[in-house]
């Protein structure tokens, strides 16, 4: 009796579990709708941007903007990770901390000086436990980042690197592609000459060089001096909503496979839960049988 109710209570244990598992999947589903529709919200406005950023940069006009112009020395680097808060999101921290490690050791090759900055905890205890020095961390970006929060840490990245405090700004950060494809990445921030396009097809058409296709109004100058920041500021701001939504789905993902494990288990429990009850059914019964038998003789 004592093998069938040390199966039952774990039987228990592991409904208990599984219903956790179950809530945390349903919170995580609901969190991801929520962050996708900002992520998706903020992409049109943020390949646009980058384009007309592209567009403007190869029109061959006689003004320049210094987030704009390629910088050949390599003395001063910042890298930026994004990592979650929280855990129980299966590899999501794990893929991006081993590309990060990986362009780290690269990036202090090549660089005099680099800093390291981490968004959170979850990367700033995995770093400091592998004892690597951080500069900075940030933990007040939850599962809904704002664009007030992001944008304080964009302008401390535009003013140091225009005065030349910092030479390249990297981030390493999951990028969302859709539901069920995520990836960890490293981009190069700043200089924007040096960002790969998001545009569609449509928009990524070969411009002539040396053609504008944009007449500015008061001038050129005042508009990059306008667009430009922005530009890097809205794409800083949708790695950040990347990552959150990019964390929902993984934690979504991890939750439902736990409870689906647990399932599977009670399922075994209880099979052989059924076969060490029915043994000592069995047993009790003939012992009964022969205690009679041995009264009526």
């Amino acid at each position: 009796m004592a093998k069938a109710r040390k199966l039952d209570k774990r039987r228990k244990s592991v409904r208990n579990i599984e219903k956790i598992t179950r809530t945390m999947e349903l919170i995580a589903t609901a969190k991801f709708r929520k962050a996708m529709d900002r992520a998706t919200a903020a992409s049109a406005f943020t390949d646009r941007i980058t384009h007309l950023v592209k567009e403007l940069s190869a029109a061959g006009l006689e003004v320049s903007h210094p987030l704009l112009e390629s910088r050949d020395k390599k003395e001063n680097v910042l890298f930026l990770v994004l990592t979650s808060n929280r855990g129980l999101c299966g590899g999501y921290n794990g893929s991006v901390m081993r590309l990060a490690a990986a362009h780290y050791r690269e990036l202090k090759s090549q660089y005099s000086a680099t800093r390291l900055e981490v968004s959170g905890k979850r990367g700033i205890s995995a770093l400091r436990f592998r004892r690597v020095e951080i500069d900075q961390t940030f933990t007040q970006f939850e599962d809904k980042p704002r664009f007030d929060e992001v944008e304080p840490v964009a302008d401390r990245y535009l003013d140091e690197f225009i005065s030349g405090r910092v030479d390249r700004i990297d981030i390493a950060y999951t990028k969302f592609l859709n539901a069920s494809r995520q990836i960890a990445t490293v981009e190069t921030l700043l200089p924007l000459a040096s960002l790969s396009g998001e545009a569609s097809e449509a928009e990524s058409q070969p411009q002539q060089h040396g053609v504008s296709s944009y007449e500015f109004l008061p001038s050129a100058e005042s508009i990059l001096d306008e667009v430009v920041p922005a530009s890097f500021k809205v794409r800083l701001f949708k790695c950040f909503l990347d990552a959150a939504v990019s964390e929902q789905i993984a934690r979504r993902v991890a939750m439902q496979s736990a409870s689906d494990n647990a399932k599977d288990m009670i399922r075994q429990l209880s099979t052989t839960y059924n076969r060490a009850r029915q043994s000592q059914i069995t047993n009790e019964i003939m012992e009964v049988i022969g205690g009679a038998e041995a009264l009526n003789g």
